[in-house]
């Protein structure tokens, strides 16, 4: 007798009942807007989604007024068939099956995601498959096609979704289930299609249980020619290892989830978010404004005999949550609590440790006779259990946290109370650690802002804006600086740097290393001499603190940044080096380019040369100096970043202030990980007939001719009340040219805004240095009367040759 093959052993035969089927799946958030729309929606109804999304849900229903929405919207999930409108206005009726859920836009809000298989299976469709895997499958299971999508059900596992096989048929498992656990399994299966071994996971099916946890096995199902043809998922629960791995799992997860920052209210709604509803149906976190040590509680509250001392402790709420539905607890977020030395908070931070109480205990009988509102809230609630743990870390109290359960049947017990006192520590142990970093932060925070410019110099080179943000990293503040210096010849000194490290010692480093460039500036040195002088600086800071005990601290500023650039409105020219910092980004006539500078060294590693760039710009022209935190923001890489900068910059803009802001609004989407100095300036040039310059013959006689240049330049300037004291300095700064320099010698009188400069170039290197004169001397007291008659003065060098010069103050034209 011949034998026909089964529909498993005849592969041609075996159903692909998946094939065109596809998923409708719509989100609607809870004031009845649609938020999501698949392309399965789109095939069902007709509308593209940019034609309803935003729209009121119930244009989509034939009968707006059922009552089934009604009770859809009422409950967590709710399956039946719906009436709803094509949008050319026929009518379909499907299947639906609509989920209740949280959303995660927004905290403590809710949206309904709505899915429908939309073609490709019909009633019946993998009847056959089902039934030739389904009597291999044990107890509760589920039997899933090669497209993922359910073919057959088991009487256990219908009742454990709490939902009938033809509703659920051809949907997947993400579709039926939508919680923890199924986007796994799911990716389990497809392994398994492709040749994987059989998984494990752990699934949430009813959610009218959302605690109970499945354990789920997935193995594949096989035709006799050993190709996988579909997988089977079977699933069992086992009530007390349950509980065990919910409490461990409540704990990975506020190890995870409290004490993500470094702020002392959100580390108590974190403690709250938490125990809330997976530990507790409430939860409240009160603070004591300051944290006394346990032993000082303890001394405050009982006296000699041991007994209570009258007097009651103040706290302030800091979080409260409960489950949604439930009668709101008393004392809001923020309100001033009173707590007896006899009520549960009190005697739990009196002694130290927590405690479990009943809803009819003596204390909380007489808390809730005492707080009215605390007693209309446990009787409108029917609170039944009641935890109290302290929260305290390193000798420390900081507060009480209060667990209550009334919607749960079964009380607080010993583990359960075990489990309360590892969470109170996880968010005392933060706090206490908030509290002492942010007294850091604060002491730092002082320090770096009275080492950096409270205002800008008056000069008349450049316009100037600035802006400094410091990080929002557990690390502390870094040791970013920025510095704006006046030089001789009305040139301007720009500055940016970046001391390695965070925290205290980052900023003490950055000041000492700032201090020496103002120092270097002062000699006037070029810049990449400058940066040479600096780099051995910071290699004796480094030797200094060798040995010390933080390895993280003890740099010494090793790996230090640093820019400088010196521009001249005279010449138009910008002399830069730098020590592995970012170029400076520079915008002529609209268009934005950094500067080829030669990268050069980090300071600190000692013996390495450092290269000047030296430009011409525009008047006009924007320098942009900046660390390298603006560039390493965290949600885009290094081009999208340099795009945003370059981009900003470009815009025209009224003020520098408006440029700064646009470059830090654009390119930053949160508070920085690490410190930002920003320096923006706009060139401004000194034209020809502000520079008045003389060769001189070397020959004393030349010095009354240029005492009459000097004079007749000034009268043409306007400035002869400046005359007569720059008749004087011009007459000794050229005398001394004379007699102690070398030809040939230049005169050279620049006048600025606010101040009158005049140089003397020769080109000997020997400088010249103020003395005192004795009673008799004949000479000795020409740089002492220049520097009485000015403002300041100095000598600056260069390759070859000196330039003395003198400054003068003028008031404002």
């Amino acid at each position: 007798m011949e034998r026909r093959p089964t529909p498993a052993s005849d592969p041609a035969q075996t159903p692909a009942v998946s094939r065109g089927a596809r998923t409708a799946v719509v989100t609607v958030d809870e004031r009845g807007v649609v938020t999501g729309w698949s392309d399965g929606a789109r095939l069902m109804l007709g509308y593209p989604p940019a034609e309803i999304l935003g729209r009121s849900a119930v244009e989509l229903l034939a009968e707006p007024d059922g009552d089934s929405w009604r009770e859809a919207a009422a409950g967590p999930r709710w399956s039946g068939t719906a009436a709803l409108r094509h949008r050319d206005g026929h009518r379909l009726d499907h299947d639906v099956l609509v989920h209740r859920r949280p959303t995660s836009e927004r905290p403590g809000g809710i949206e309904w995601l709505v899915v429908s298989a939309v073609t490709g299976l019909p009633p019946g469709s993998g009847h056959e498959l089902g039934e030739w895997a389904f009597h291999e499958s044990p107890c509760v299971a589920a039997v899933f096609d090669e497209g993922l999508r359910l073919v057959r059900a088991s009487a256990g596992m219908q009742r454990a979704l709490s939902l009938a096989e033809g509703t659920i048929r051809g949907l997947r498992l993400t579709d039926i289930a939508p919680y923890e656990g199924s986007a796994e399994a799911e990716a389990g299966m497809r392994r398994i299609l492709d040749g994987g071994a059989p998984q494990d996971v752990h699934l949430r099916l009813d959610p009218a249980d959302p605690a109970r946890d499945w354990h789920a096995r997935i193995v594949p199902l096989t035709d006799p020619g050993g190709r996988v043809r579909a997988v089977t998922v079977t699933a069992h629960s086992d009530p007390s290892e349950q509980l065990v791995r919910q409490r461990m799992l409540l704990l990975s997860d506020a190890g995870t989830r409290i004490g993500t920052t470094s702020d002392v209210q959100r580390t108590a709604r974190e403690l709250a978010e938490v125990a809330v509803p997976g530990f507790a149906d409430v939860c409240a976190v009160d603070l004591l404004d300051t944290p006394p040590r346990s032993a000082e509680l303890v001394t405050r509250r009982a006296g000699r005999d041991g007994t209570p001392e009258p007097g009651d402790l103040t706290l302030r709420r800091a979080a409260v949550r409960s489950v949604p539905d439930a009668p709101p607890p008393p004392h809001p977020t923020g309100d001033v609590l009173r707590c007896p030395p006899w009520s549960p908070s009190g005697r739990c931070l009196a002694d130290g440790r927590g405690s479990v109480y009943t809803g009819d205990d003596e204390s909380v009988v007489r808390w809730a006779r005492e707080d009215p509102p605390a007693a209309d809230w446990i009787r409108a609630s029917g609170a039944h259990s009641l935890m109290a743990v302290p929260l305290t870390a390193a000798g420390a109290t900081f507060g009480v946290a209060l667990f209550g359960r009334h919607r749960r049947p079964e009380p607080f017990d010993e583990d359960d109370l075990w489990v309360a006192e590892q969470l109170a520590a996880r968010a005392a142990t933060s706090i206490h650690g908030t509290a002492r970093i942010e007294r850091q932060h604060t002491t730092t925070m002082t320090l770096q802002r009275s080492l950096l410019p409270h205002t800008l110099p008056e000069q008349s080179a450049l316009d100037i804006a600035t802006r400094y943000l410091p990080s929002v990293s557990q690390a502390g503040v870094g040791g970013d600086w920025f510095d704006v210096i006046p030089l001789s010849g009305t040139r301007v000194a720009l500055v940016v740097g970046d001391v390695v490290g965070h925290g205290i010692r980052a900023a003490a480093t950055m000041g000492r290393v700032r201090t020496a460039v103002r120092t270097l500036a002062d000699v006037d040195l070029p810049p990449d001499e400058l940066l040479s002088h600096l780099d051995d600086l910071v290699v004796h800071l480094s030797a200094e603190e060798t040995g010390a005990d933080d390895a993280e601290e003890t740099a010494g500023g090793v790996g230090t940044t640093c820019l400088y650039g010196v521009y001249d409105p005279v010449t138009r020219r910008f002399d830069v080096a730098r020590a592995g910092h970012p170029p400076p980004a520079v915008v002529t006539e609209g268009t934005v380019h950094f500067l080829d500078v030669p990268a050069g060294p980090p300071l600190g590693l000692g013996g390495l040369p450092f290269e000047s760039f030296e430009t011409e710009l525009p008047e006009g022209s924007l320098i942009a100096l900046y660390t390298n935190g603006l560039l390493e923001p965290r949600d885009h890489d290094i081009d999208d970043a340099l795009g945003k900068m370059f981009a900003a910059l470009a815009r025209p803009a009224r003020s520098l202030d408006t440029v700064c802001d646009r470059v830090l609004t654009s390119m930053l989407t949160h508070r920085p990980d690490d410190d930002i100095a920003l320096l923006v300036g706009r060139t401004r040039a000194l034209h020809a007939d502000r520079v008045a310059t003389w060769e001189l013959p070397f020959d004393l006689a030349a010095v009354a001719e240029a005492r009459k240049q000097a004079t007749d330049q000034l009268i043409a300037w306007r400035l002869e009340d400046a005359a007569f004291i720059t008749e004087l300095i011009v007459s000794e700064l050229v005398t001394n040219a004379f007699r102690y320099g070398r030809p040939p010698v230049r005169l050279r009188l620049i006048h600025d805004t606010h101040a009158l400069t005049c140089e003397v170039f020769d080109s000997s290197s020997t400088a010249p240095h103020m003395r005192r004169a004795h009673t008799y001397d004949e000479g000795g007291r020409g740089l002492l009367l220049v520097g009485q008659l000015s403002r300041r003065w100095g000598t600056r060098h260069a390759s070859t040759g000196k330039t003395v010069w003198a400054e003068q103050f003028l008031s404002a034209d």
